[in-house]
């Protein structure tokens, strides 16, 4: 079954503990937390009070997905404030095998991002030593952009890389998630779905993920 991770970037802040305890008794799988930096795309979002904060309320997977320049500054950084899983984006680093294994050195699931525009080809040599692959399907920065179609082709061409070569990475998909494009991903090969302003946008939590699960 497919694992659904709402987007806190879409969650109402002024009620954070009550919505971190909806999301729980809604049954998701984990809370995906975007970093941005206002570099590496033109937005600047939550950081570490805010993860503390919701570490300090949760017992949820965090997987934290640093939209940021230079990420192997702030790896442990942010595996010691609560972080389950880190994924860096293979665009804003030259040194994507050594930013992998210092978050694994760490303990935490690692993850490797790839934007609308990049290739899959540029990650393969990766391929064997992440434990999930993230990939974009708008382009990062802004909550509630609309499905980029084209992508789609990198998930199937990730789960055909997958199955040839035996491997186990997640594919996780981040962007324009709703009950359409949800089970477009799934049939094509992801295994986590993130979702935001979609999710958020309904009155029953417990609902949405159930029907995200069933794709």
């Amino acid at each position: 079954m497919v694992k659904v991770l709402p987007s806190l970037l879409s969650v109402d802040f002024l009620n954070l503990k009550e919505e971190l305890n909806q999301l729980k008794k809604a049954n998701v799988d984990g809370l995906h937390f975007d970093v941005m930096d206002g570099q590496f795309v033109p937005n600047i979002s939550i950081g570490i009070p805010i993860l503390d904060a919701v570490r300090s309320q949760t017992n949820l997977p965090i997987d934290v997905h640093l939209m940021i320049e230079k990420p192997e500054n702030y790896i442990e950084l942010f595996a010691k404030h609560g972080a389950d899983m880190i994924s860096v984006h293979i665009e804003a680093t030259p040194h994507i095998h050594r930013v992998i294994e210092q978050i694994k050195q760490l303990n935490k699931k690692a993850g490797v991002v790839i934007n609308p525009g990049t290739p899959v080809e540029v990650i393969i040599p990766i391929l064997g030593i992440v434990d999930y692959i993230l990939v974009m399907t708008v382009n990062p920065g802004f909550g509630g952009q609309s499905f980029i179609d084209q992508c789609v082709t990198k998930i199937e061409q990730l789960n055909q890389l997958k199955h040839e070569n035996q491997l186990t990475f997640d594919i996780e998909v981040d962007g324009g998630i709703n009950d359409k494009t949800s089970k477009l991903c799934v049939e094509l090969g992801a295994t986590m779905l993130v979702t935001g302003s979609y999710f958020f946008k309904q009155k029953d939590y417990a609902k949405v993920t159930a029907m995200l699960k069933g794709c």
